[in-house]
Protein backbone atom coordinates (compact mmCIF):
# COMPACT_ATOMS: atom_id res chain seq x y z
CA UNK A 1 0.00 0.00 0.00
CA UNK A 2 1.35 3.37 -0.58
CA UNK A 3 1.57 6.41 2.00
CA UNK A 4 -0.58 9.31 1.05
CA UNK A 5 1.63 12.40 0.65
CA UNK A 6 0.22 16.13 1.09
CA UNK A 7 0.79 18.30 -1.06
CA UNK A 8 0.54 21.81 -0.03
CA UNK A 9 -2.81 23.88 -0.25
CA UNK A 10 -4.70 20.58 -2.03
CA UNK A 11 -6.84 18.19 -0.50
CA UNK A 12 -7.09 14.83 -1.65
CA UNK A 13 -10.68 15.30 -3.56
CA UNK A 14 -9.15 17.82 -5.89
CA UNK A 15 -5.39 16.97 -5.99
CA UNK A 16 -6.00 15.02 -9.46
CA UNK A 17 -7.02 18.37 -11.08
CA UNK A 18 -3.44 19.88 -10.46
CA UNK A 19 -1.77 17.08 -12.44
CA UNK A 20 0.02 17.93 -16.00
CA UNK A 21 -2.90 19.09 -19.05
CA UNK A 22 -1.49 15.93 -21.37
CA UNK A 23 -4.50 13.64 -20.62
CA UNK A 24 -7.25 16.06 -22.04
CA UNK A 25 -5.15 17.26 -24.54
CA UNK A 26 -4.17 14.25 -26.16
CA UNK A 27 -5.88 11.43 -25.35
CA UNK A 28 -9.48 11.72 -27.33
CA UNK A 29 -7.50 11.78 -30.82
CA UNK A 30 -5.88 8.52 -29.71
CA UNK A 31 -8.78 6.92 -27.76
CA UNK A 32 -11.19 7.71 -30.77
CA UNK A 33 -8.50 5.98 -32.96
CA UNK A 34 -8.77 3.06 -30.46
CA UNK A 35 -12.49 2.47 -30.19
CA UNK A 36 -12.80 2.76 -33.96
CA UNK A 37 -9.91 0.17 -34.73
CA UNK A 38 -8.22 3.11 -37.26
CA UNK A 39 -8.92 6.58 -38.03
CA UNK A 40 -11.55 8.11 -36.15
CA UNK A 41 -14.58 9.87 -37.50
CA UNK A 42 -14.22 13.56 -36.58
CA UNK A 43 -17.31 13.40 -34.45
CA UNK A 44 -16.31 10.81 -32.84
CA UNK A 45 -12.93 12.84 -31.64
CA UNK A 46 -15.21 15.52 -30.60
CA UNK A 47 -17.19 13.12 -29.13
CA UNK A 48 -14.46 12.36 -26.98
CA UNK A 49 -13.33 15.51 -26.41
CA UNK A 50 -16.71 16.69 -24.82
CA UNK A 51 -16.44 13.53 -22.43
CA UNK A 52 -12.93 14.45 -21.51
CA UNK A 53 -14.49 17.92 -20.52
CA UNK A 54 -17.37 17.11 -18.73
CA UNK A 55 -15.49 14.48 -16.41
CA UNK A 56 -12.83 17.13 -15.63
CA UNK A 57 -15.30 20.04 -15.30
CA UNK A 58 -17.46 17.76 -13.10
CA UNK A 59 -13.79 17.20 -11.16
CA UNK A 60 -14.98 13.78 -10.12
CA UNK A 61 -12.00 11.86 -9.24
CA UNK A 62 -13.23 8.24 -9.34
CA UNK A 63 -15.41 8.58 -12.82
CA UNK A 64 -11.92 10.17 -14.10
CA UNK A 65 -10.18 7.39 -13.08
CA UNK A 66 -12.99 4.86 -14.70
CA UNK A 67 -12.60 6.48 -17.90
CA UNK A 68 -8.69 5.85 -17.11
CA UNK A 69 -9.99 2.52 -17.10
CA UNK A 70 -11.30 2.30 -20.23
CA UNK A 71 -8.64 3.77 -21.89
CA UNK A 72 -6.32 1.13 -19.78
CA UNK A 73 -8.52 -1.60 -21.58
CA UNK A 74 -8.11 -0.38 -24.86
CA UNK A 75 -4.50 0.30 -24.80
CA UNK A 76 -4.39 -3.75 -24.03
CA UNK A 77 -6.72 -4.24 -27.27
CA UNK A 78 -4.97 -1.99 -29.43
CA UNK A 79 -1.86 -3.97 -29.13
CA UNK A 80 -3.07 -6.78 -31.20
CA UNK A 81 -3.92 -4.34 -34.02
CA UNK A 82 -1.68 -3.87 -37.07
CA UNK A 83 -2.54 -1.17 -38.01
CA UNK A 84 -0.54 1.74 -37.63
CA UNK A 85 -2.51 4.39 -36.75
CA UNK A 86 -3.95 2.16 -33.95
CA UNK A 87 -0.12 2.04 -33.15
CA UNK A 88 0.32 5.59 -32.88
CA UNK A 89 -2.77 6.19 -30.80
CA UNK A 90 -2.04 3.53 -28.56
CA UNK A 91 1.93 4.51 -28.45
CA UNK A 92 0.49 7.92 -26.83
CA UNK A 93 -2.34 6.66 -24.61
CA UNK A 94 0.32 4.73 -22.74
CA UNK A 95 2.59 7.27 -22.70
CA UNK A 96 0.07 9.73 -21.25
CA UNK A 97 -1.34 7.29 -18.84
CA UNK A 98 1.28 6.08 -17.28
CA UNK A 99 3.16 9.48 -16.86
CA UNK A 100 -0.88 10.68 -15.43
CA UNK A 101 -0.64 7.17 -12.96
CA UNK A 102 2.69 8.16 -12.05
CA UNK A 103 1.85 11.60 -11.19
CA UNK A 104 -0.53 10.45 -8.76
CA UNK A 105 1.76 8.78 -6.48
CA UNK A 106 3.04 12.15 -4.88
CA UNK A 107 -0.84 13.50 -4.45
CA UNK A 108 -2.54 12.93 -1.13
CA UNK A 109 -5.52 10.70 -0.88
CA UNK A 110 -6.27 7.08 -2.32
CA UNK A 111 -6.38 7.53 -5.82
CA UNK A 112 -2.44 5.93 -6.17
CA UNK A 113 -3.80 3.08 -4.76
CA UNK A 114 -6.95 2.37 -7.09
CA UNK A 115 -4.48 2.67 -9.89
CA UNK A 116 -1.92 0.47 -8.77
CA UNK A 117 -2.78 -2.16 -10.62
CA UNK A 118 -3.54 -0.74 -13.96
CA UNK A 119 0.12 0.83 -12.90
CA UNK A 120 1.45 -3.00 -13.87
CA UNK A 121 -0.74 -3.29 -16.88
CA UNK A 122 0.65 -0.26 -18.35
CA UNK A 123 4.27 -1.41 -17.34
CA UNK A 124 3.24 -5.00 -19.52
CA UNK A 125 1.78 -3.34 -22.09
CA UNK A 126 5.09 -0.75 -22.76
CA UNK A 127 7.24 -3.93 -21.94
CA UNK A 128 5.29 -6.03 -24.86
CA UNK A 129 5.56 -2.70 -27.26
CA UNK A 130 9.33 -2.29 -26.82
CA UNK A 131 9.73 -6.08 -27.45
CA UNK A 132 7.58 -5.90 -30.76
CA UNK A 133 9.60 -2.81 -31.84
CA UNK A 134 12.95 -4.80 -31.04
CA UNK A 135 14.17 -2.68 -28.16
CA UNK A 136 13.16 0.80 -29.35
Amino acid sequence: MLSSRRVSGTSGREAWLSLTPEPERELPASVATLRAGGAPAADAVERERARVERLVVRARSRAWLEYLREVVELIERGGRSNDPQVGRARAVALEVVRNHHDLLVGLPGPAADRTEGERSRLEAAADHRENSNGGQ
